[in-house]
């Protein structure tokens, strides 16, 4: 949360180029990723450094992440806030 209680800049949904994985970062510090069908795959907190994301898995495990340039690299993940995803490149 910011000073001024309005939500950080990163909350909201990030889900990657092709939409199998939905990361919502909620205002309460809490997330909850979907894949594919299945929904609450992984739920847990999260807190935000600057830039950096630390991740706590209701389950115990950590993760981090990074914002650059308006993309989250979650892990191996690269995900783009929901309805700013790049588009399919023309085949």
């Amino acid at each position: 949360m910011t000073s001024n209680n309005s939500p950080h800049p990163y909350v909201g949904m990030w889900v990657t180029a092709d939409g199998f994985i939905r990361q919502e970062l909620l205002p309460d510090g809490r997330y909850d990723e979907a894949r594919g069908k299945r929904r609450s795959a992984y739920t847990g907190s999260y807190t935000v450094t600057g830039t950096h994301i630390d991740y706590l898995d209701d389950t115990g495990f950590t993760a981090t992440g990074d914002v650059r340039d308006g993309v989250l690299y979650h892990e191996h993940l690269i995900l783009y806030r929901q309805n700013e995803q790049p588009l399919p490149r023309a085949v």
